[in-house]
């Protein structure tokens, strides 16, 4: 019978998040181990240069801040693995979890840091663009836009959110939006329809992107499916993704969320509905979504987790 490895502190997912508890929970000597998950580094790996987390006055490229904190974990001796985590049983202590559908290991407590995917339209100019024009946070990426045009996809309050924010910045600014009216709450809409450079397209849906090094416009379709349907382009320069994120908790479905996916926290810490398990960064975050707050919830999940292995005696 094979021996089960035992973990004090497990930390699921490696962005800014997973990364920050690894250090304080591996200086605290709670001895981490931290599986990669799906994408190594997280979100921010995606993104070009990142201009707003402090302590980078000349801005630092996603890669090279997630490496740096990737090595200061493993510096204070964080065991940093690869591995998805598949399956959990919150049914009993220790917690019980399997890794790329095959490896059990237990742990005495748990911090899931697995972040939130954004939702993309699928359009393989999607992908094509990644980084070069493409982007799924205005606020990350929309100051690379300035005096320049953009478009922003989606009707709720984040695309109406992204498309205001975006509008102090860039010269013009569309919302493409695949119904004829805003599901966003009154004020957000009444911010959109007050700002001069804010084109909204109702009953539009974007067919695919193009240009010859990075985006340039995109080709869009009006009306589609009736005697009115029409294709036209726009001349743009940056095109934001707002429909939404899915927060990444398909392998913990005894955690508590919101309606939306999000794992619920209760408030003042980090803690979820499983005593020893806790949440930080974008999983648990539908708010904020930055780098600095996900590493700012990493370090309370971390000093959490610590005070639970003590109060257990574990």
């Amino acid at each position: 019978m094979e021996t089960i490895e035992r973990i004090r502190c497990l930390i699921v997912g490696s962005g800014p998040a997973g990364f920050t508890a690894a250090i304080y929970a591996a200086r605290a000597n709670l001895s981490p181990v931290l599986y990669e998950g799906i994408q190594p580094g997280g979100q921010l790996t995606t993104t070009t240069d990142i201009e707003n987390f402090p302590g980078y006055p000349e801005g630092v490229s996603g890669t090279e801040m997630m490496e740096q904190l990737r090595r200061q974990a493993q510096r204070f001796g964080t065991d940093i693995r690869n591995g998805i985590v598949t399956q959990s049983d919150f049914s009993h202590t220790p917690y019980r979890l399997t890794i790329d559908g095959e490896k059990t290991v237990e742990a005495d407590a748990l911090i899931i840091a697995t972040g939130a995917s954004a939702k993309y339209l699928g359009l393989p100019d999607e992908t094509k663009y990644a980084g070069q024009g493409v982007s799924a946070c205005a606020t990350c990426d929309g100051f690379f836009y300035r005096k320049k045009r953009v478009a922003v996809v989606g009707g709720g309050d984040t695309a109406c959110e992204e498309a205001v924010y975006l509008s102090h910045l860039a010269s013009k600014v569309y919302m493409i939006v695949r119904k004829d009216y805003l599901r966003a709450s009154k004020i957000m809409q009444e911010r959109v329809m007050q700002s001069q450079n804010i084109e909204v397209l109702f009953e539009t849906q974007t067919v695919g992107l193009f240009g010859e090094n990075g985006v340039e416009g995109a080709h869009l379709v009006k009306h589609k499916g009736t005697d009115r349907e029409e294709y036209i382009d726009i001349a743009i320069d940056g095109f934001f993704l707002a429909i939404g994120h899915t927060p990444n908790t398909k392998a913990f479905p005894d955690i508590a969320t919101d309606e939306a996916g999000y794992i619920v926290t209760d408030g003042r810490t980090t803690a979820t509905n499983i005593a020893g398990v806790f949440a930080a960064g974008d999983v648990a975050d539908p708010l904020y979504r930055q780098a600095v707050t996900a590493a700012a919830s990493g370090c309370r999940a971390a000093i959490d987790a610590e005070k639970y292995l003590l109060e257990k005696g574990l």
